[in-house]
Parts: structure tokens; sequence; C-alpha cells
């Protein structure tokens, strides 16, 4: 995604937890820069703004795309497990464009656009945290949609399917792991 939007042209602060892989993004298009920071963490979201904006001006599109899943049926979820899949997808989806929003609406201008899941709309087997951290992540999209309505602000959410990436992978071997289905189920 950020490659893509710094094909076109526009400059683009991407965010993680691991310097190196926002370094190698990074490396592929001048227009990219990285900043590490922790969704979860409210100051040092605040503290990425600060640096983006002194580096770059204000934000005009913001994309909420952090996340992660853990799979266990749901009666053998800790409860660490559960707070810390809420904490990634849904407060780091929120802290995410929290320091946008007012910048936009006083420009009458912005684009918020939360990467969501089919998870957010149904229900699915074995990723309780996960459903209940992206139907959350529905609803604070459709909330900020009502709250910015008049302002020139757009909220958005994309649900994309499974999408094979290392966490999905990841989920997979799990759920093969903890209930002996054949991998073959999952294809």
């Amino acid at each position: 995604m950020a490659l893509a939007v710094a094909a076109a042209g526009i400059g683009v602060t991407i965010c993680g937890r691991r310097e190196a892989e926002l370094a190698k993004v990074a490396g592929e298009n001048d227009r990219i820069s990285g900043i590490a920071a922790d969704v979860t963490d409210e100051a040092a979201m605040a503290a990425l703004y600060e640096r983006a904006q002194a580096a770059r001006g204000p934000f005009d599109i913001v994309v909420a795309n952090a996340g992660m899943a853990g799979s266990a049926p749901a009666h053998k979820t800790a409860l660490s497990d559960w707070q810390r899949t809420l904490d990634v997808n849904l407060t780091g989806a929120f802290l995410t464009v929290k320091p946008a929003l007012a910048g936009m609406a006083a420009r009458k201008t912005g684009r918020i656009v939360f990467i969501a899941s089919t998870a957010g709309l149904k229900g699915y087997a074995y990723v309780a945290s996960y459903v209940a951290a992206k139907h959350g992540v529905i609803g604070l999209m459709r909330a900020l949609a009502a709250e910015t309505v008049k302002s020139g602000v757009t909220v958005n959410a994309v649900c994309p399917g499974f999408v094979e990436t290392e966490m999905l992978e990841e989920s997979i071997r799990r759920i093969i792991e903890k209930t002996g289905r054949a991998a073959g189920l999952f294809d």
C-alpha cells in the first residue's frame, strides 16, 4: 500500500515496531519514511505524528492497518491474549487516527481508512478476540464517519478476506497444532 501511494507521488510515513522492516520498505521509494512506534502507546503515536508533520506537513490520509491475531478456542484463550489482540487491532486503530482528526477537521479535508477484515462483519471459529476487535474497528469507523460527516473528512473501512501473510500462516499453524485439523481444510 505504501509503495503504491508513494508511486503516485504522495509522501508516506510508515509505522511499525521493527526498524529493519521499515527501512527495507522505505529504501524502495524516496517518498517513504519509516518511524518505529507501537500503535498501542498513545505517547509514541503522538510523537510519531509530531515528527512526521515536522518533516512532511499535515496528514491528508491515514491508513490504520496494524494487526495481529492469535488463534485458540474461546474457552482456551488467555485473558492476556484477548487483551493484546484488542490493544493492537482496536485501540491501535484508534490511536493511529486520533492525532490526525482535529487537524483534518480544521482543514476541512482528510481521509481515514481502517483496514478491518471480513471478521469485522461475521464470526470465525478459533479467533474470537480478533473477530471482536475487528467488529470494534467497524463500529469505530461508523462513529468517526458520523462525527466527521460535515467536516470534509471521510472515514471508511476496507474488509479484506484472508490474505496470505505471515500473520495468516502463523494463525493456521496454531489452529492445526491445537485442533489436529488438516492443513488442506484452509486452502
